[in-house]
């Protein structure tokens, strides 16, 4: 062993540092001689990592179980490079928290091209509160790009920053991350903006060739398409993306993402057919350089929908129905939520309407009643349709289901913030404030005491509406809850505004001596609240004293009265013929007693009736006859008039 190594030392002395591939060949002849040699195999592997022979690197220490444990951060980084970052991050953590500053970068680098970006969010924390100067400006670019994705992965509440800086603005990659946090919040129009900048900051190197400007603008132009699309400017984006040399772009994943914004902005490709058959065309990212979940996602949704618009409904039906039955029920993943999404566009494909549609997805329960995304779909369209009572009594029937299971996975489901959260929205739009305050009080607590799954709650935004819901109530025990709550949030985060001003609000009523010292400088003084409110001033301009009495409500309305009213020229109506007299003339004002017998109108005066017996019919000195408003009872008649000219019943009584 020790004449092989010392054959190791002669044959690197020959070669100098950064020449690689003399030491890859010094390597080899010495490992010729000893296959088990130990530090012959590290040097290998490290010239092979310098050379980007990354899986050649691998093999080395698949082979070798102890070069594994002595050279931990080259074989992390080796797996890291071809594509395993889920093993980087497992052979990193191994190493411990003394491993060293680079053990820490590469376990922050794996775990966000793993996808645990709040493990990576932790690390870079821990790296920047140590203060190394040269390593700031990487931990800066990197930290932006951490809150980015987190922002699109649905767990903002952990980034580091919520909006650009002015640093942010300086150097053209803070920038480029800036202005992809701003996209994943939907702030497009800032989005916009800081694009602009990091492209202006870019050109203005002069460090870098031309030919790696344009490497750095092509993604910068990438985003600039789909920030255009998004803000409508459709004329601009399609400008934009016909100036994009696609072929230049060297990695793949942003290469199809450019193609795939291309088809969307483009008015030339409205062809469902041509379009399907562009988005095809475009070249498949390799195993190393792979989209993001939420981006495949996305593009696997775009496929399914280009499949319909193209009449491939069998097939989109065939797909979605493979994803779905591939994964157990329910289930929480977006992949699998989509593809219920579009399986049930795929059966819904001939439905004109939304009830239409209802028809035919609602039996699809049957076969499914714990799909996520299908029991979603049809809520969905209950609320376009009206029918709220319906939405609310399928998600209700839903929980409740999960409930009985009592399963691990099933509770995380029914108290998933998603969920529960659409839940509450229904219970608000029919104004059940109570069963709102309760659904979130239930999810609070779930995820607040120990459960079965043990996961941690996966929303913050969940515990601060419980929080507040609960603080609403007035309730002794609720708002006790709720500052446990507001406790918790705040021994996670002790800057977060919303926990403290959730803690102080509770405390400040249950028991206002338990709250932090600290936490009371946060609170504006009362002399300053008032400051610029002028009591005299208020009372002279009117303030209400009290109520409005009865009394106070009758001389409001003899205000009214002595207003002079302006007169409104009354419309006429147009009558139909069908309500017109039979003499109506146009313009001839109308009997307004016409409606009334003749015999009751004022202006009747009965004939035939002359001299004494006229006199008699009067009131002075004759009889008084009835009241003309109230006409005698007429006599009826016998019955043997009754069924006079009446034709001859069939059968009947006698």
């Amino acid at each position: 062993m020790a004449a092989s190594t010392k054959s190791l030392s002669s044959l690197l002395a020959q070669a100098t540092i950064d020449d690689h591939d003399e030491v890859l060949k010094a390597t080899n002849a010495a490992l010729k001689k000893s296959k088990g040699d130990l530090d012959a195999q590290h040097t290998k592997a490290v010239a092979l990592l310098h050379l980007d022979l990354y899986e050649d690197a691998l093999e080395v220490f698949e082979g070798a179980q102890e070069l594994q444990e002595k050279a931990r951060f080259e074989y992390a980084y080796a797996l890291y490079k071809t594509g395993n970052a889920a093993k980087a991050v497992e052979v990193a953590t191994a190493a411990g928290s003394d491993a060293g500053r680079g053990m820490k970068h590469m376990l922050a680098q794996a775990a966000y091209r793993s996808e645990n970006f709040a493990q990576a969010t932790k690390i870079y924390k821990e790296l920047a509160d140590q203060n190394v100067e040269s390593e700031e400006y990487d931990i800066r670019i990197n930290s932006g790009a951490v809150d980015a994705q987190l922002e699109w992965t649905g767990q903002g509440e952990l980034a580091q920053k919520k909006q650009p800086t002015r640093e942010d603005l300086e150097v053209f990659e803070t920038a480029f991350n800036a202005a992809c946090g701003s996209i994943s919040r939907n702030e497009f129009g800032q989005a916009q903006v800081c694009l602009k900048r990091a492209k202006d900051l870019c050109n203005a190197l002069s460090d870098l060739s031309e030919e790696e400007k344009q490497a750095e603008l092509l993604p910068i132009t990438v985003q600039q398409v789909y920030v255009l699309t998004q803000l409508g400017k459709i004329d601009e984006a399609e400008e934009l993306a016909t100036k994009i040399p696609f072929a230049d772009i060297k990695e793949l994943s942003t290469r199809y993402i450019a193609q795939v914004n291309s088809i969307a902005a483009s008015k030339e490709h409205s062809n469902p057919y041509l379009s399907h058959r562009l988005f095809h065309a475009s070249p498949q990212p390799p195993v190393t350089d792979q989209h993001f979940s939420h981006q495949s996602n996305i593009l696997r949704q775009d496929e399914y929908v280009m499949a319909l618009l193209s009449q491939k409904v069998a097939g989109v039906a065939s797909s979605t129905e493979k994803v779905i039955s591939a994964s157990p029920a329910p289930s929480l993943s977006p992949a699998v939520n989509m593809a219920a999404v579009l399986n049930a566009a795929a059966h819904a494909r001939n439905a004109d309407t939304e009830k239409a549609a209802l028809k035919e997805i609602v039996p699809l329960l049957e076969k499914r009643p714990a799909d996520v995304g299908l029991i979603l779909t049809i809520t969905h369209l209950y609320v376009i349709t009206n029918n709220y009572a319906a939405a609310t009594h399928l998600l209700e029937s839903f929980f409740k289901r999960l409930e009985q299971s009592g399963s691990a996975s099933d509770l995380d489901v029914r108290f998933a913030p998603g969920l529960v959260a659409a839940l509450v929205s229904l219970y608000a739009q029919q104004g059940r404030p109570g069963a709102s305050k309760n659904e979130l009080a239930k999810a609070a607590e779930y995820w607040r005491k120990p459960h079965k799954s043990k996961t941690e709650a996966p929303s913050k935004s969940l515990m601060v509406a419980a929080g507040t819901a609960l603080l609403d109530t007035h309730n002794p025990d609720n708002v006790k809850t709720a500052g446990e709550i507001f406790q918790g949030l705040y021994d996670q985060d002790n800057e977060d505004r919303a926990s403290i001003a959730g803690l102080v609000a509770a405390y400040s009523i249950t028991d206002p001596s338990s709250i932090p010292a600290d936490l009371l400088a946060y609170l504006p003084e009362a002399n300053r609240l008032v400051s610029d409110i002028d009591a005299v001033e208020l009372e002279n301009a009117g303030v209400p004293l009290g109520t409005l009495t009865s009394v106070n409500l009758g001389a409001e309305s003899r205000k009214r009265s002595l207003a002079p009213n302006k007169e409104v020229p009354a419309k006429s109506k147009r009558l139909r013929k069908s309500r017109m007299p039979k003499d109506y003339v146009e313009g001839k004002k109308m009997d307004p007693e016409r409606w009334l017998p003749m015999r009751d109108r004022s202006y009747y005066r009965p004939k035939g009736r002359k001299g004494k017996k006229r006199a008699e019919g009067l009131t002075q000195g004759g009889v008084v006859e009835n009241d003309k408003g109230t006409p005698a009872a007429q006599e009826k008649k016998g019955g043997a008039d009754k069924g006079k000219n009446k034709k001859k019943g069939k059968g009947g009584k006698w």
